[in-house]
C-alpha cells in the first residue's frame, strides 16, 4: 500500500502491511516530517527512506520483529530503510521524522537503534521543519544542510543506547512481559507466573530462553525506560519517580539509571528539560 506525502498531514496513521512512500518526488534526497499523537498506532510497514525519528514531547514506541523500542522525550530512534516496523503515539505525543535517501547515510547494521540527541541535534532537527519531505522544490541550500545532518547523525550512531527490550511470538512469555510494564511498581516474578498460569520456574527459565535475558534484567531496564519518560515530562522528584517504577531506595534506582543511560537521573532530567525549554517545533518559534 502506498501513501502519497501530501495526502494527510499524518500519512501512516493509515494501518499497511508494505511500502509507505512520504515523498512526493522520488528524487528528493532528505525532508522532514511532523507526526502528532493521540493513542495513535501505525500498521505494520516500511519506508524506502532512512528515518530518524525524534521525540519531541510524550512517549513514543517502535517495534520490529525483534525488538520493542521506547523513546522517551528528546531521544531519537534510527530506523533504516526497509525495515518493517510499527509505531506509537501516546496521548499528547509529538514526534519529528527526518528522512534520508540511502545515498546520503549508510551506517552499518540494518536494526533499529536509539541516540541520545544533543542540543546541537536537538537544534539541527527542529531546523529541518523548513523543509518537508513532500515539499514541491528543493534548492542547494536544503540540499548541503541534509548532508551535514547525515555526517552529524552518522556520528551519534557510534554512540547507540540500550534503550529496548525484546519480544517473542511466545504468547506466554509476551503475556509475562506485557503484565510486567503494566505493574511495574510493585511487581514481583511470582505474581506474573500466577498472571500467565504458569510456575515461576517455568516462567524465569522461557523468559531467558525466548527473550535473551533474564527477568530481573528485562523488569529494571523496564523500569528504567518508565523513569526516563517520567523524568522527562514530570514534576515528580527524582525519588518519586523512583518508588513510581518499583525502586524502594533511591541510590539503587541511581545506580541502575546511570547503568543502562551513562548518566544520572538528575544529570539526565537536566539535559532534557534544558532541550526543552525554547520554542516548541510546532510552528511557534
Amino acid at each position: 500500500m502506498t501513501v502519497p506525502a501530501d495526502s494527510a498531514n499524518n500519512p501512516v496513521r493509515v494501518a499497511t502491511t508494505g511500502l509507505v512512500e512520504l515523498r512526493a518526488d522520488p528524487r528528493r534526497s532528505a525532508g522532514s516530517l511532523m507526526y502528532d499523537g493521540d493513542g495513535v498506532e501505525t500498521g505494520r510497514h516500511f519506508h524506502d527512506v532512512h528515518e530518524i525519528e525524534y521525540a519531541c514531547r510524550g512517549l513514543v514506541e517502535v517495534r520490529t520483529e525483534t525488538a520493542h523500542y521506547l523513546l522517551p522525550p528528546h531521544q531519537a530512534a534510527w530506523i533504516p530503510a526497509g525495515l518493517p516496523h510499527r509505531t506509537t503515539l501516546h496521548a499528547g505525543a509529538q514526534t519529528l521524522a527526518v528522512l534520508f535517501d540511502p545515498g546520503l547515510i549508510s551506517p552499518p547494521g540494518d536494526r533499529v537503534r536509539i541516540i541520545a540527541v544533543s542540543p546541537m541535534l536537538r537544534e539541527m532537527f527542529l531546523h529541518s521543519e523548513r523543509w518537508p519531505i513532500g515539499r514541491a522544490e528543493s534548492g542547494p541550500h536544503a540540499d548541503s544542510f541534509f548532508q551535514t545532518l547525515a555526517y552529524v547523525v552518522a556520528e551519534a550512531l557510534d554512540d547507540e543506547m540500550p534503550l529496548n527490550l525484546p519480544v517473542t511470538t511466545d504468547p506466554a512469555v509476551a503475556a509475562a512481559a506485557d503484565y510486567t510494564r503494566a505493574h511495574l511498581a510493585g511487581v514481583t516474578a511470582g505474581e506474573v507466573a500466577r498472571a500467565v498460569r504458569v510456575s515461576e520456574r517455568t516462567l524465569r527459565r522461557a523468559f531467558h530462553t525466548r527473550m535473551g535475558m533474564s527477568w530481573r534484567t528485562y523488569l529494571l531496564r523496564a523500569r528504567v525506560l518508565r523513569a526516563m519518560a517520567m523524568l522527562a515530562e514530570d514534576d515528580r522528584s527524582v525519588l518519586e519517580v523512583s518508588i513510581a517504577v518499583g525502586f524502594d531506595d533511591v541510590g539503587a534506582f541511581a545506580r541502575s539509571f546511570a547503568r543502562h543511560c551513562g548518566e544520572t537521573p538528575s544529570a539526565y532530567r537536566r539535559r532534557v528539560t534544558a532541550g526543552a525549554g525554547g520554542p516548541g517545533p510546532a510552528g511557534d518559534r
